[in-house]
């Protein structure tokens, strides 16, 4: 299993009248990790489209626990439970400085060619430094 993690505080613009996070920012953290964690492999999201693949989200599922609200730093966790083949399942959550978990979610990436927008494998170049970081 392949795991990252990233913290930042939890902005005043993306909280609700009530001072909480509106449901829709939860989405933005988990890309935020995902998007990091892809960085960090040396791949970025910019070079594999450069390389004519695109990876849409293709479904997400969310589940809330608890609020995370203005002024909390958060860890947002993205962990891979496997290689993929033509989806990226991602398990993320986004945790409280309470070590409290606010939300947590399958978010699931596709692999697209960026030329004919048909699904594609996952491409050999992220597989290899997925390999390389661990994952199985």
């Amino acid at each position: 299993m392949i795991r990252y993690e990233t913290s930042f505080p939890v902005r005043y613009y993306e909280c609700d009248p009530m001072g909480v996070v509106h449901h829709s920012n939860y989405l933005r953290y988990f890309e935020c990790a995902r998007d990091e964690m892809i960085a960090s492999w040396g791949y970025g999201v910019e070079q594999c489209q450069a390389d004519g693949i695109t990876f849409p989200v293709v479904s997400a599922e969310l589940r809330f626990h608890r609020p995370a609200v203005s002024g909390d730093i958060v860890r947002v966790i993205a962990e891979i439970p496997k290689i993929p083949l033509a989806k990226l399942v991602v398990n993320q959550q986004v945790i409280n400085q309470k070590a409290e978990i606010c939300c947590e979610g399958i978010i699931t990436l596709g692999f697209l060619s960026s030329v004919t927008g048909r699904p594609v494998r996952c491409p050999d170049k992220m597989l290899a430094l997925l390999q390389a970081a661990g994952a199985e």
